[in-house]
């Protein structure tokens, strides 16, 4: 009896789940795009048909097994795979720190294919890794970074920044010599104020949570001694604009 009451109890439980549901597109903000090529579900995949070519050279930022077992060596095959991480670990070719990343590899040997997941959050100076990036990709070679705009805390301290779809556009744009391929959002969040929060916060919804944010680019020129102080606003932000006041 005891075991039916609790089935009934939590199946009452999941009626408000239910309802509340049919609303979850209300959530979703009208002015942020969706990734569709490279989007949560799709990126390894497109990456792997871009990357699985003989006489590719392919690099993971972050390399190493955390969560689970890689199959990133086995889907490179044809290609020369290189993983890369702060720490040893299963998977890991070459450790050591990503804003030093092209102090690692010689110059003549750069890469293809330079990509990073769950990694961009955890970099102390974002900045200075899109710039190592940068140093360590050919020409014409593509670069793909997933990380989270909306995501609970993890691995702290080392928990530093969240990203938007356009934070990522800002790290590898033109003034980097870099052309946007894709940059969106995947997995939308129903969020609220919790009944912690300041009174006049309380319980409110709060719209347009995404969990994961995707970037891919393509370098389409090499830019030396790049340094952020020195580049044009208008050319990092690529023409956008902030939004006026409507008063």
């Amino acid at each position: 009896m005891n075991k039916l009451l609790k089935q009934v109890l939590l199946g009452f439980r999941k009626l408000p789940l239910l309802i509340e549901s049919r609303f979850d597109k209300e959530f979703l903000a009208p002015d942020v795009p969706m990734s569709r090529i490279v989007s949560h579900q799709q990126w390894q995949k497109y990456l792997y048909e871009i990357g699985n070519k003989p006489g590719m050279r392919v690099l993971e930022i972050g390399s190493r097994e955390v969560t689970g077992a890689s199959n990133a060596r086995n889907e490179f095959a044809k290609a020369v795979y290189v993983g890369f991480d702060y720490y040893p670990g299963d998977n890991v070719d070459v450790v050591g720190d990503a804003h030093k990343l092209a102090s690692y590899f010689e110059q003549d040997k750069k890469f293809d294919l330079v990509y990073s997941s769950a990694c961009f959050e955890h970099f102390a100076m974002p900045w200075i890794v899109a710039i190592e990036i940068s140093k360590v990709l050919k020409v014409g070679g593509f670069v793909f970074v997933e990380t989270h705009f909306s995501f609970s805390s993890h691995e702290r301290p080392w928990h530093f920044f969240q990203f938007s779809d356009m934070g990522l556009r800002i790290l590898f744009s033109d003034a980097l010599g870099f052309e946007c391929v894709e940059a969106g959002m995947s997995n939308p969040i129903v969020g609220r104020f919790s009944s912690q929060a300041d009174p006049y916060l309380k319980n409110k919804p709060v719209r347009g949570l995404y969990c994961h944010s995707e970037y891919l680019g393509r370098k389409t020129r090499d830019v030396k001694n790049f340094e952020w102080k020195y580049s044009d606003l208008e050319n990092v932000v690529g023409g956008t604009r902030y939004p006026k006041s409507e008063s």
